[in-house]
């Protein structure tokens, strides 16, 4: 080994400043190698993934909490090929987590059962004009906000419901006749926080003025036979079991009784029948509210929210509505379900159901002062 070598492989003569050199060069080759290899591994994580086409997709904020509403999501995908994204939660809850939300909202369509509710979502702010000439012609024009922000997409009648035992129904007449002593003791109504009473008594707030209203409101509080307590179906049962004579509810919850497998239900059925108030010449009809949709201000798919919109005053899905869930078509000449069409035929109140939500505040007030609680 030459003296002052530092490696045994190294050829008998070499300095060690040639040694020296040639290592460094060495190490240059190595180091570029690493270099070039790192720059291809670099390269390689660097190239764009594969684009993955993603279905379009159309958020819906919804408080129908109705099973039957899947075959309307389904029939619209198979259509457009739009799947519809649900989200469930009472109206009110539905409205507040969209403010919540704010600008990244991932809402695109927001669906209450009441009027009053799309109206509070449109002085929210969280609703936009919609440009549809579908809607805007199939939908009545007292069945759609005004500025164009909500639409009406099915129908539901307030109406009274008697038990045949104790109320003779030439007896009955109006809702205004329902504040007169003679029905002391014997009306059967939900809670003055329920938003189908804040309606019916808000469209008696356009009707006649608050004075009006005030005493009629204090009128039906000294005829309730109970504190109002339970849903619709409660009221209907509790006519029917003689805890009061009649009830006032929506026209679906009497007929879920009548279809009703059991026989529980088809007994309640049987005691009682329905009335549809304000039917005589000149009066203004039987109040009726909406289940209504409209565009979130804030939509990732306006397009998709539209076209969704227009889906559900289809005939077909017009169709859904009416013989899924007991209710009536807001576009006329779709068929309704025979049990309902069994009902028969009523003059509805055209006053512009965009009222029930401006009345909504001043309704509540004057419930709360006539003790309707």
């Amino acid at each position: 080994m030459v003296d002052g070598c530092i490696c045994s492989l190294c050829p008998v003569g070499t300095s060690n400043k040639k040694l020296s050199e040639a290592m460094k060069l060495t190490r240059r080759i190595f180091l570029a190698a690493i270099a070039a290899l790192l720059a291809v591994i670099v390269g390689h994580f660097r190239q764009p993934a594969p684009v993955v086409a993603q279905q379009p997709v159309v958020n819906l904020y919804s408080a129908r909490h109705y099973d039957t509403d899947n075959e309307l999501y389904e029939s619209f995908t198979r259509k457009t090929g739009i799947k519809v994204n649900l989200v469930e939660a009472d109206a009110d809850q539905l409205i507040e987590r969209i403010q919540s939300e704010g600008a990244n909202s991932p809402a695109d369509v927001l669906i209450t059962v009441d009027a009053g509710r799309l109206w509070r979502a449109k002085e929210a702010g969280l609703l936009q004009p919609i440009s549809s000439e579908v809607l805007e012609a199939a939908v009545p024009e007292n069945l759609q906000d005004p500025d164009n922000q909500w639409f009406g997409l099915s129908k539901r009648a307030r109406v009274i419901i008697y038990n045949r035992d104790k109320v003779n129904p030439s007896e009955l007449s109006s809702y205004e006749d329902l504040a007169d002593p003679k029905w002391k003791g014997r009306i059967l109504i939900r809670s003055s926080s329920n938003v189908y009473n804040q309606s019916l008594t808000g469209s008696l707030l356009a009707a006649h003025g608050s004075q009006k209203t005030e005493e009629w409101a204090r009128g039906m509080v000294a005829n309730f036979a109970r504190p109002p307590e339970g849903n619709d179906t409660a009221q209907i049962k509790a006519a029917a079991a003689g805890v009061g004579d009649i009830a006032i509810a929506n026209t679906y919850y009497m007929v879920r009784l009548m279809k009703s497998d059991n026989p529980e239900d088809q007994a309640v059925a049987e005691k009682v029948r329905i009335f549809f108030p304000n039917q005589g010449e000149g009066e203004r009809g039987t109040h009726v509210n909406i289940s209504g949709g409209g565009v979130v201000k804030t939509a990732p798919n306006k397009e998709g929210a539209i076209k969704f919109l227009e889906h559900l005053v289809s005939p077909e899905a017009q169709e859904i509505f009416a013989k899924s869930n007991n209710e009536y078509p807001v576009v006329e000449g779709v068929s309704v379900d025979p049990v309902v069409e069994g009902l028969g035929t009523f003059k509805e109140d055209g006053v512009n159901a965009a009222a029930f939500g401006q009345n909504n505040a001043e309704a509540l007030m004057l419930m709360d002062r006539a003790g309707w609680k």
